[in-house]
């Protein structure tokens, strides 16, 4: 800004009127000089404070986010996450400041504003997907409610169609869709996350044929063969399968 007010000096030439005394072109200048300093510095104090206006404070967000959760801790059926499972999420992303998420599987949000919440503070946006679009309105709602919505890019769609052709890379990826795809998300999914990364998969479980039935098992076998996966389960909520990559 200020090099564009002083580039070539061909803001502040003196008049080129011979009738003109110096006395008064000096004047002149200096009224220009004085006015375009104003402007530089009123520029430098005012972008700063309209930027934190625009941008919300991350205290308020936190107890805005907060206060919708509580608020709603007693409604989230229809095929949500648990409340243990969306702060296990929450905190992955925390910890590991991932920043570029995805979620396979929506329904009306309760993990989407778990891991929402943990981008905002890493400075990241989750894409999360759902299929049926009356979950997806309300999560849409849900998502405004919370205070969210800025950092989640909500799509409406077949996964199955959707997951292989995303662009990664990914550094966080939560699989909450249709059990028996499960394999074939993550077979689309690993290239494109990044070494270091973790990708989480819902209702899962060690057993041999687990929460779900056969499904289960096949998912299981396959993940645990991975030799670049490194995975456990934690069930302290609906069974919740973390594993980090450690090499392509």
């Amino acid at each position: 800004m200020i090099k564009l007010l002083f580039k070539s000096g061909k803001n502040f030439r003196l008049p080129e009127s011979k009738d003109m005394k110096r006395e008064e072109k000096m004047k002149i200048f200096a009224v220009q000089l004085i006015s375009a300093l104003f402007l530089t510095v009123t520029l430098v104090l005012i972008i700063p404070l309209s930027s934190a206006v625009i941008k919300p404070d991350a205290q308020d967000l936190d107890a805005k986010v907060e206060k919708f959760l509580n608020s709603h801790d007693w409604g989230w059926g229809d095929m949500n996450v648990p409340a243990v499972d969306g702060q296990t999420l929450h905190d992955i992303i925390l910890k590991n400041k991932y920043t570029r998420a995805l979620e396979i599987g929506t329904s009306t949000g309760h993990s989407t504003i778990w891991i929402a919440w943990a981008l905002s503070k890493t400075g990241g946006k989750l894409i999360t997907l759902e299929i049926n679009e009356q979950r997806h309105r309300e999560a849409l709602e849900n998502f405004e409610a919370a205070g969210l919505s800025a950092y989640i890019d909500a799509r409406l769609g077949d996964a199955h169609k959707i997951v292989p052709a995303l662009e990664g890379p990914f550094d966080f990826v939560f699989s909450d869709a249709d059990k028996d795809w499960y394999k074939n998300y993550l077979i689309a999914m690993l290239p494109k996350l990044e070494v270091g990364g973790c990708y989480t998969t819902h209702n899962v479980s060690m057993g041999r044929r687990g929460r779900g039935g056969s499904w289960n098992a096949v998912y299981m076998e396959y993940l645990l063969s991975l030799q670049n996966m490194d995975t456990t389960v934690d069930n302290r909520g609906n069974g919740l399968a973390i594993s980090y990559k450690k090499s392509e």
